[in-house]
C-alpha cells in the first residue's frame, strides 16, 4: 500500500502500558511532564492509565485536565464492564466518566479460547458486554477506542469470532479499533495477510473511524509489525517510548514514528518535530532512571558511531555511505569511534571533533600508539578524554594541570565492622608543591577527594567535576587476582560528560590513571590557554 501523504493516527501507551516494565515507576509529575513532551512531538493521544484503579491515576487525570495541551488528548484505559455487570453500574467504567477525560479505550477479548477459559463467559455474552460497554462510555459523551486483545492468536483459530468483535465495536459507535498482538509472537507476513483480511471483511462504518494495531516485542518484530501493519492498511498505531512495556516491551513508538515519515513518507509528525525524537528518548529514560539503550535504532548514542577505518573513509567522502538516514533528521549525530581497527581518516575526523588538526605524520604515528595502548588493554571508545589527552601528549600541545609526587592509600577494617579508606596525595602545580589527606568510602574516591582537597584552591572550576561512573572489567580472568584490569570513569559537568581508562595489574593505579585523565581534561576543554590541540 503506498503510504505517501498518508497522516497515521499516533497513540501512545507509555504512561499505562509502558509503566508495567520491570522496574518503572513515575511520580505524577513526571506523568504530566511526558504527556507534555509528548504533545510537542505530535501524538494525538497520550493513554494515561486506570482512573479508578489507584489513587495516583486519579491524580493524573484530575490534573491533566489542567494542562495546556496543544494537539494531544489524554485518553484514560478500562476493560469491558465485568460479567454479570451492565455498564452503568460496573465502577471501572463509571471511574472513567467520572474522570473528565474525552477519550477512553476499553479492552476485550477477541479470541474465543481466551474468552472460554480465563473469562469463563460464553462468546455470545462477551459481545453483549461489550456493545453495553460502548454505548454507556458513549451516552456519556465521549470518544470510544477498544483494544481487541489477543486478536491475532484469536484469528488463528477461529477467525470468525474475532472479526465479529472488530464489527461488534464498530457497530456499538467506536472511534477505532486496535488489533493486539497481546502475546507479543506475530511474524509480519502474518500480520500484513491478518490485517488485509480484516479489512476486506470489516470496514469501518463512519469516515472517523480507523483500524489500529498494537504489537509487543517479545518475537522482536514489533516495530516492523506495526508497519507492516500500515502497509497493510491500519490507520492507528499503538507504541511506547523507547519500547518501554511488560517483558520484552511494546513497539518503539519512536522507531515507528521514524519509518512512517523517512521510509514510507507519512506526515504523522513535521520535520521539526522529528528531530525532537533522541530528545524525549533520552528525557523518558532520565525521568524513568533507566539507563538509555547507546544502541537503540535511530536515537541511540552509538547507532551512528563509526569504528572500522573503511567505514570512517567513507563516511568522510559520503555521509550516506554507512548511514540509512541522515542523523540529524531526528536529532542525533554521527561520531568517529577510534580503536585498533581505525585508519587515518577515522583518526583525523576523530581528532577533529576534539579540538586537533594532524598531519599525516603525527596521525601515522598516535595510530600506531593507539594499537600498541590497545594492545596493552585500553579501549578508546568510550575514553574520549583519554583520547584527547594522548593526542595532546603525541602534538606537543599537552600542558599537564599538575604532576603527581605520589599517593598513598592505606585500607583499614575497624573491629566494628567498618572498612574506611585513607588516601594522601602529593603532587606539583607549577613551582608549588601540595598536600592532601582524606577518607572515603573506598580506594578511588579517597584519592578523588584528596586530589581534590590538594589542587581545588588552585583550580576552583574542579568543582564543577564530578565522577559519574566507574567500571571495572578484569582482561584476563584466568590470572585471577593477578590479572590485568581496565578502569573506565565516566565525568561530567554542566556541559557534557567524558571517559577515560586507565590498565594497570594494580587496581588503584588504574584508576589513578583514569583519575587523572578526567580531572586533567575537565580543567584543560574550557580554558582558552590550555584548550587540547591550541598552540
Amino acid at each position: 500500500m503506498d503510504c505517501e501523504m498518508r497522516k497515521t493516527v499516533l497513540y501512545d501507551t507509555t504512561l499505562r502500558d509502558g509503566m508495567q516494565r520491570e522496574g518503572a515507576s513515575l511520580s505524577v509529575d513526571d506523568k504530566l511532564r511526558i504527556a507534555q513532551r509528548l504533545d510537542a512531538l505530535g501524538i494525538d493521544y497520550i493513554e494515561g492509565g486506570f482512573p479508578g484503579s489507584n489513587p495516583k491515576d486519579a491524580e493524573f487525570f484530575r490534573r491533566a485536565l489542567e494542562l495546556e495541551l496543544v494537539h494531544a488528548r489524554i485518553v484514560a484505559f478500562a476493560t469491558i464492564a465485568r460479567k454479570g455487570n451492565e455498564a452503568s453500574s460496573d465502577p471501572g467504567l463509571s471511574a472513567i466518566v467520572e474522570s473528565g477525560v474525552s477519550t477512553v479505550c476499553i479492552v476485550v477479548k477477541s479470541s474465543r479460547t481466551q474468552v472460554e477459559q480465563t473469562l469463563d463467559m460464553t462468546p455470545e455474552e462477551n459481545l453483549a458486554q461489550l456493545k453495553d460497554s460502548v454505548g454507556f462510555l458513549k451516552d456519556a459523551g465521549l470518544s470510544v477506542f477498544v483494544d481487541a486483545e489477543h486478536y491475532f492468536d484469536g484469528f488463528e483459530t477461529d477467525s470468525a469470532y474475532a472479526l465479529s468483535v472488530v464489527e461488534c465495536a464498530y457497530r456499538a459507535g467506536a472511534k477505532g479499533v486496535s488489533l493486539c498482538d497481546t502475546n507479543g509472537g506475530a511474524l509480519p507476513f502474518e500480520v500484513s495477510d491478518i490485517v488485509h483480511r480484516t479489512l476486506a471483511s470489516v470496514k469501518p462504518l463512519g469516515s472517523e473511524q480507523v483500524l489500529g494495531v498494537h504489537f509487543h516485542n517479545d518475537a522482536a518484530c514489533g516495530v516492523a509489525d506495526t508497519l507492516m501493519a500500515v502497509h497493510a492498511g491500519a490507520m492507528l498505531v499503538q507504541g511506547s517510548v523507547n519500547g518501554y512495556g511488560e517483558r520484552a516491551g511494546n513497539a518503539d513508538l519512536l522507531a515507528i514514528i521514524a519509518g512512517l515519515v523517512l521510509k514510507m513518507g507519512d506526515s504523522c509528525v513535521t520535520r521539526e518535530q522529528l528531530r525532537g525524537l533522541t530528545s524525549i528518548s533520552k528525557f523518558v529514560a532520565d525521568t524513568l532512571n533507566f539507563a538509555p539503550d547507546h544502541f537503540q535504532p535511530y536515537v541511540g548514542s552509538s547507532v551512528f558511531a563509526h569504528k572500522g577505518g573503511i567505514h570512517a573513509s567513507g563516511i568522510e567522502r559520503m555521509s550516506s555511505a554507512y548511514q540509512h538516514i541522515d542523523p540529524s533528521a531526528v536529532g542525533n549525530f554521527a561520531k568517529i569511534v577510534v580503536s585498533e581497527l581505525a585508519g587515518k581518516a577515522s583518526l583525523r575526523m576523530r581528532a577533529e571533533e576534539l579540538g586537533f588538526q594532524l598531519e599525516d605524520a603525527t596521525a601515522a604515528s598516535v595510530l600506531e600508539a593507539i594499537k600498541e595502548r590497545e594492545y596493552e588493554g585500553y579501549s578508546f571508545e568510550a575514553a574520549d578524554g583519554s583520547l584527547a589527552m594522548m593526542l595532546a601528549k603525541q602534538s606537543g600541545t599537552y600542558k599537564p594541570t599538575f604532576i603527581l609526587e605520589s599517593f598513598r592509600v592505606i585500607a583499614e577494617k575497624r573491629e566494628d565492622g567498618r572498612v574506611m579508606t585513607e588516601a594522601t596525595v602529593k603532587v606539583l602545580v607549577g613551582e608549588r608543591r601540595f598536600i592532601a589527606t582524606a577518607e572515603g568510602n573506598g580506594p578511588v574516591n579517597a584519592l578523588d577527594k584528596a586530589l581534590r582537597k590538594a589542587i581545588g584552591g588552585f583550580y576552583p572550576e574542579l568543582a564543577r567535576i564530578s565522577l559519574t561512573d566507574y567500571k571495572v572489567r578484569v582482561l584476563d580472568e584466568r590470572k585471577g587476582t593477578d590479572a590485568v584490569t581496565r578502569v573506565l570513569i565516566e565525568s561530567g559537568d554542566s556541559e557534557g560528560t567524558w571517559g577515560t581508562v586507565g590498565v594497570s595489574e594494580n587496581i588503584i593505579e588504574a584508576s589513578w590513571e583514569a583519575l587523572v585523565d578526567s580531572m586533567d581534561y575537565g580543567l584543560t576543554k574550557h580554558d582558552e590557554k590550555q584548550v587540547p590541540g591550541s598552540q
